[in-house]
């Protein structure tokens, strides 16, 4: 980066001498003018040191997609991270930088002696459900931060994991940020008017691409809220859309976008069938959740460095702190 520094005559003294600062970047830097002023290059070093992350499970779509937007926003991803053993040994290149993909073995010793090189790694785990209370007990006991995006496990145990363990975490099922800010109004409405559905029946349809195993996060998130709401749901009858032929024919979903979406509707009767409410978010793309998890990362570096609590945040937290980009 280069400034140019141009001259300035604080004092409205045109003579020779001293009197002549240059203002670069809010600085005043004091400099003998000449009789022949001239514009000067300067090259200006950072303030800011590159903030060190590790993505797991970057060798799938999403974790791939996070690793690219937080290197688009300036953050350094390190030479290694994880994922399962089928991955193990794979190299993946980003930003100009090759990582290398360690499998389940000596885990422990790896991001050890990463998170000694650089203290203020932050971790960011996209991997697959059946991962994610080892993961979290793995970093719950080296200690490093981390942000966790993947759904699935025993949520339960991993909250009690991490809480335990006093460690930095940011832990959201959902890292779209307007859909967060959805999930927020819900809750509000939950809290504030308990029993107004009461007597409605509730239908759910949620669509993601084949590959997601497990019900959406985000689906029971919300269907807690109408259940707060006076609505009795089973969560096993939420409708699972998984084919891409439904997808594209029932759904609605573009077919570019078949390999990774997320469509819900909830669909509201009253007990007498004369009225009914429709709630209903569709996300095209991953680029979402993508940039929602930068901004968990960059809200968790910035309580690490301010040393403020140790506990676990989630995306509702970096919403209130209002310095997403």
């Amino acid at each position: 980066m280069w400034a140019v520094k141009v001259p300035v005559n604080i004092h409205g003294n045109t003579k020779n001498g001293c009197n002549n600062f240059f203002i670069v970047r809010k600085s005043l830097v004091k400099m003998c003018s000449t009789k022949r002023q001239s514009f000067q290059l300067t090259p200006i070093k950072s303030q800011i040191e590159p903030l060190p992350i590790m993505v797991n499970g970057c060798t799938g779509k999403m974790g791939r997609a996070v690793l690219e937007a937080s290197i688009s926003a300036g953050l350094q991803p390190v030479s290694v991270c994880f994922s399962g053993p089928e991955d193990a040994g794979k190299t993946v290149e980003a930003g100009g930088k090759e990582i290398t993909v360690h499998g389940p073995s000596d885990r422990e010793n790896i991001l050890s002696s990463v998170f000694e090189e650089h203290p203020n790694l932050i971790v960011v785990d996209y991997t697959v459900p059946a991962a994610v209370n080892d993961n979290a007990e793995l970093y719950s006991k080296v200690g490093v931060p981390f942000v966790m995006g993947t759904t699935g496990g025993d949520r339960e145990k991993l909250y009690k994991t991490v809480s335990d363990s006093k460690v930095y975490a940011v832990i959201s099922p959902q890292m779209g940020k307007q859909v967060v800010a959805f999930l927020a109004a819900m809750e509000i409405m939950a809290e504030q008017f308990p029993g107004a559905f009461s007597g409605y029946s509730l239908q759910v349809m949620e669509s993601h691409q084949a590959s997601k195993l497990d019900t959406s996060g985000t689906a029971k998130a919300v269907i807690s809220c109408f259940e707060k709401l006076g609505v009795s749901f089973n969560m096993d009858e939420v409708q699972l859309i998984r084919d891409p032929v439904q997808q594209v024919e029932m759904v609605g979903v573009p077919e570019e976008y078949l390999l990774g979406h997320a469509f819900h509707m909830y669909h509201l009767t009253s007990p007498d069938g004369t009225v009914s409410f429709e709630f209903q978010h569709n996300v095209c793309g991953r680029s979402i959740y993508a940039e929602g998890t930068v901004d968990a990362i960059l809200f968790l570096a910035k309580k690490v460095k301010l040393k403020e609590e140790k506990r676990i945040y989630d995306m509702i937290d970096v919403l209130r702190e209002g310095n997403m980009r």
